[in-house]
C-alpha cells in the first residue's frame, strides 16, 4: 500500500500544501547536471517527489540525488516544491541565491560551509577544513571560481611549501590534504582531481601515558573543586575533552555507576565507567555550585566550558603535582585505558569504553601496558653467568 502510494504522488507532482514541519530542498547547479539533497524533516512524499525525476539516481557518496538536463529539471522541482522551498547554489557565480534573496553575508566560501553542513561534519571539523581551505586559497592567491582547470599542481606545490619550508607535523600535512579533497571534490565537483592528492604516510606514534602515582599526584593537586571534578572524570571515564564538556547532568547516572556521552566521535552514543569517587565529587561540586543545562557550564551564559579551559586546568594541575612533562587532557584517556588493560580488563571492553570504531586502534595500548611487557623476559635475563676460572 506504501509502494502504492508512493507511485501515484510520484505521478502528480502537484506543490506540496503549506504545512509545518517542511525541509528545505538544496540544490547544487553544474553545467550538466543538478545535485539535489533533502534537509532534516523530509517526508516520504518528499522523497517520492525526487524519485519522479526523469533520470535521477543517487550517489551514496555524496549522499546526493543527481538529475542530468539541470534547466528543465529546475523547472520541475520549482513546480513540485515550490519555489520559497529551494535553495540554489550556482557554483558558476559562487554564491548562493533564495528566493527571498542574495546571501547578506557574501562570504566566497559559503559554498564550502554549506557543503560541510549538509554532509553533517562537525562544528570542529568544519572550523578546520574552512581555515585550511582560506589559507590555501590566500596562499594561492586565487578564489574558488579563478582556480586554474588543472588545481592539483597547485595544491601540491602549496603542500610541498608546507612540508619543506615550514616543517608541519605529519598530521598537520593530513588535515590539509583532507580539507582540499574536499573541495575538489564536492565543491568543485572533480573527484578524480580529489583523490590525486596523495596522502602522507601515517605515523606510528605510541601514546604518553601517566603512572598511577602521577594520576593520583595530579587528581590531588587543584583546590578547586571544578576543577578536581572534571579531571576525576577525565580519568575514571576515559573522555575525550570535547565529550567532557558537552556532559549534562542528566548523563550521571550514580545508580549504575555509569556515564553517557553523547555524540562522541563518529556521532555515536556511548555508556563509560563512573567511578564512585567521581559520583561522590560530582555530587559535592553540584551541591556547591547548581547547574543548569550543561554539567560544566562556561563564562558565557547558556554556554558549556571550553576545551581550552580544561586544556589549562590539566597544566596547571601538573605543575601542582611537580611532573616535570608537559600533560594533557588526552593523556589521562590513554591512561585510563592502559590502566585498565594493566588491570586485566578485556580489550574489547576496554574499546566500547573508549568508543573506538576499529579494535586496532585499542591493540595501541598493548605497546604500553606494563603487565605485556612484564610477561617477557629479556634473554640476557636467560643467560647464566660464566663460572670463575680457577687459579693455578
Amino acid at each position: 500500500m506504501l509502494r502504492a502510494s508512493l507511485l501515484r504522488m510520484a505521478i502528480d507532482p502537484t506543490p506540496l500544501p503549506a504545512r509545518e514541519p517542511r525541509c528545505d530542498v538544496t540544490v547544487r547547479i553544474r553545467s550538466d547536471r543538478l545535485e539535489i539533497s533533502l534537509g532534516a524533516g523530509w517526508t516520504a512524499r518528499d522523497l517520492a517527489l525526487i524519485r519522479a525525476l526523469p533520470g535521477r539516481r543517487w550517489d551514496p557518496e555524496a549522499r546526493v540525488w543527481i538529475v542530468p538536463d539541470p534547466k528543465s529539471a529546475l523547472a520541475r522541482l520549482e513546480s513540485m516544491f515550490g519555489a520559497g522551498r529551494l535553495q540554489r547554489i550556482d557554483p558558476a557565480v559562487g554564491e548562493r541565491e533564495r528566493r527571498a534573496g542574495p546571501d547578506p553575508e557574501g562570504d566566497p566560501l559559503q559554498r564550502v560551509v554549506d557543503g560541510l553542513m549538509l554532509r553533517g561534519y562537525s562544528p570542529r571539523t568544519r572550523k578546520v577544513y574552512l581555515g585550511h581551505v582560506r589559507r590555501f586559497l590566500d596562499w594561492s592567491g586565487e578564489t574558488i571560481d579563478s582556480l586554474p582547470s588543472d588545481p592539483g599542481r597547485l595544491a601540491e606545490r602549496y603542500i610541498l611549501e608546507l612540508v619543506g619550508s615550514r616543517q608541519v607535523s605529519r598530521s598537520y600535512h593530513s588535515q590539509v590534504v583532507s580539507a582540499l579533497r574536499f573541495l575538489f571534490e564536492t565543491v568543485l565537483g572533480r573527484p578524480r582531481l580529489a583523490l590525486a592528492i596523495p596522502r602522507p604516510k601515517k605515523e606510528q606514534r605510541l601514546p604518553t601515558v601517566l603512572g598511577q602515582p602521577e594520576v593520583a599526584r595530579l587528581l590531588a593537586a587543584p583546590r578547586n573543586l571544578k576543577h578536581r571534578t572534571l579531571l576525576l572524570l577525565l580519568y575514571s571515564s576515559g573522555l575525550r575533552v570535547g565529550e567532557l564538556v558537552r556532559l549534562r547532568p542528566e548523563d550521571v547516572d550514580a545508580d549504575r555507576g555509569l556515564l553517557r556521552v553523547r555524540r562522541g566521535k563518529g556521532g555515536k552514543d556511548r555508556y563509560t565507567l563512573l567511578a564512585r569517587r567521581a559520583v561522590e565529587a560530582i555530587a559535592v561540586y553540584r551541591a556547591a555550585y547548581p547547574t543548569d543545562r550543561w554539567l560544566f557550564p562556561g563564562a558565557t551564559p547558556g554556554r558549556h566550558l571550553t576545551t581550552r579551559s580544561v586544556q589549562k586546568v590539566v597544566a596547571r594541575a601538573a605543575e601542582a603535582a611537580g611532573i616535570a612533562r608537559t600533560v594533557t587532557p588526552h593523556m589521562l584517556r590513554h591512561s585510563f585505558a592502559t590502566h585498565l588493560l594493566e588491570g586485566g580488563t578485556n580489550l574489547r571492553i576496554i574499546q566500547d569504553l573508549l568508543g573506538h570504531a576499529s579494535a586496532r586502534t585499542t591493540q595501541t595500548y598493548t605497546h604500553v601496558a606494563r603487565s605485556t611487557l612484564e610477561s617477557v623476559r629479556s634473554p640476557l635475563d636467560n643467560l647464566m653467568a660464566p663460572e670463575p676460572r680457577e687459579r693455578k
